[in-house]
């Protein structure tokens, strides 16, 4: 998985790791906190409200959290579109001050007079949306219970509401009320966009800043046994090689060539029995499956938005139907 289609979560990784490496050097940490008394209800220092949102207290904070916003927020960015994640973002962060600062006034006399710095509460908003919006990839069992992949992240989330009792389960306990709010559009959050001059400042002078969020290419040949085992002699062998790539779209020019190699490849299997009478063996294809066009049919209804002739590299490349599934599957996540 890369930051493909997702500018706005890596630049809040970024933000998160680089507010919270400079707070350690330069030993300010001690002003992110979030405490009621004395800092609020003797020294007025409402400013700690917004400040405490900018870095976390420890470095493992810090790694649970980049974790988490790796595996949700990327999904979530994906399916909201950019602008609404960070409008996203920002209501949260204000709607969870607001409640912080509720939960503290209400119940520091209780023992909840601290909360711990950094973005948890927004965090857990979005935990909150990848677990309504983000179905499961598989389900297995555990001493009988049946649990999804999903567990995995839930326990590294369990790390933080722990981490720093009782003000980080509050913090947690918050940051799901916000995205409950935000989910059921109980105050009409969801329709709330930044203004169009904060998203042309962003996109012209952050957006350079946090830089390339496309995908890495990947390249993948499809080449017989005794081919990948014999030395090339030169270019004229490389040549000859078919390219298929999963990454992105070919040029028009290379599309054609490449659409021609596979209407080659239709008579491949008759021009095989015909060398097979004459004793002719122009270059044996053991190794490599011959799709037939059942099965390119079948892939191409299952995998509309993909290439022609990248189904056809993954049934050369799979001994069936169901290895070449798997194998699309994973290059498009």
């Amino acid at each position: 998985m890369s930051f493909e289609h997702a500018p706005v979560s890596k630049g809040l990784m970024m933000s998160c790791a680089l507010t919270s490496i400079i707070g350690g050097i330069f030993d300010v940490k001690h002003y992110l906190h979030l405490q009621f008394v004395p800092h609020m209800s003797r020294h007025h220092q409402y400013w700690r409200l917004l400040v405490h949102h900018l870095a976390f207290a420890s470095s493992s904070d810090l790694l649970v959290a980049e974790i988490i916003l790796y595996s949700a927020g990327i999904h979530i960015e994906r399916q909201f579109g950019s602008i609404k994640f960070a409008s996203f973002a920002i209501a949260s962060l204000l709607l969870a001050t607001t409640l912080e600062f509720l939960s503290l006034l209400l119940f520091h006399r209780i023992g909840l007079n601290h909360i711990p710095a950094g973005p948890t509460t927004l965090v857990f908003s979005v935990l909150f949306q990848w677990f309504r919006l983000v179905p499961p990839v598989y389900h297995f069992r555990v001493f009988g219970v049946s649990v999804s992949n999903k567990i995995f992240t839930y326990i590294l989330a369990s790390q933080l509401a722990i981490a720093h009792l009782p003000g980080s389960a509050a913090s947690v306990a918050i940051g799901l009320l916000v995205g409950l709010i935000y989910r059921s559009d109980f105050v009409n959050l969801k329709s709330w966009r930044l203004l169009p001059s904060v998203i042309r400042f962003a996109t012209r002078y952050l957006l350079p800043i946090i830089g390339s969020t496309r995908s890495p290419r990947r390249l993948n040949r499809a080449r017989p046994d005794n081919s990948r085992s014999a030395p090339a002699s030169g270019s004229g062998n490389l040549g000859n090689e078919e390219v298929i790539t999963t990454a992105r779209p070919t040029p028009a020019g290379t599309r054609n060539r490449s659409n021609d190699q596979e209407a080659g490849t239709g008579g491949s299997v008759m021009r095989e029995w015909v060398n097979e009478l004459t004793g002719r063996a122009e270059q044996p294809s053991a190794g490599t499956h011959v799709p037939n066009e059942a099965e390119i049919a079948q892939l191409t209804s299952m995998f509309p938005d993909v290439q022609r002739d990248v189904i056809v590299g993954a049934l050369q490349r799979s001994p069936n139907v169901e290895r070449a599934v798997e194998m699309l599957l994973s290059s498009s996540g």
